[in-house]
């Protein structure tokens, strides 16, 4: 596959040089893409999470979801292994919850958190917009992360509030 520097009808837009491939391109590129943000949870010898913007619809006949988690994050090895996991849409009034939850080496259940045992074991977050518990079909390995798709067995989709997003390296909130 070869960059064109023209579009062959009608006019050709304004970009820059093509940069070749990596890490530090991928990131900077999906940093202008705004993702909605989410808790991904699993119970192990004690409870794990993280934060993923990586979460996606996969296909609603069976209700399939996905999302990416890096092999050498602190919840990698309970997600390795969990039946099940549960995945929570955060609110605008969360972001301290997604920084939490982002952070290495935090706390990430400790007093600040409010969550409690939901269907199958699974730690489920309060106040979310939207949560489900998933049942965990397959670990794809792709690069240093794995995509998990699960099926959804369990959820609730009325919490009060509006999304909160990722873009540009920051936590946001939608505008009218």
């Amino acid at each position: 596959m070869t960059v064109s520097s023209a579009i062959q009808f009608g006019t050709a837009p304004t970009i820059g040089a093509p940069r070749q491939a990596s890490p530090d391109l991928l990131r900077s590129v999906f940093r202008r893409h705004a993702a909605g943000v989410a808790v991904i949870t699993a119970q192990g010898e004690r409870p794990v999470g993280f934060t993923a913007t990586s979460l996606n619809s996969v296909a609603a006949e069976p209700p399939l979801i996905s999302f990416g988690v890096g092999t050498s994050s602190s919840s990698w090895p309970v997600v390795a292994e969990a039946e099940h996991i549960g995945v929570h849409i955060l609110g605008e009034h969360q972001e301290e919850l997604a920084a939490t939850f982002a952070r290495s080496g935090a706390d990430r259940f400790g007093g600040a958190t409010r969550w409690s045992t939901g269907p199958e074991g699974v730690p489920v977050l309060d106040g979310v917009l939207a949560w489900l518990v998933c049942r965990v079909v397959a670990r794809v390995p792709a690069g240093d992360h794995r995509i998990v798709i699960a099926q959804v067995v369990a959820g609730d989709p009325d919490g009060a509030g509006r999304p909160l997003l990722y873009h540009h390296g920051r936590f946001n909130a939608l505008r009218d």
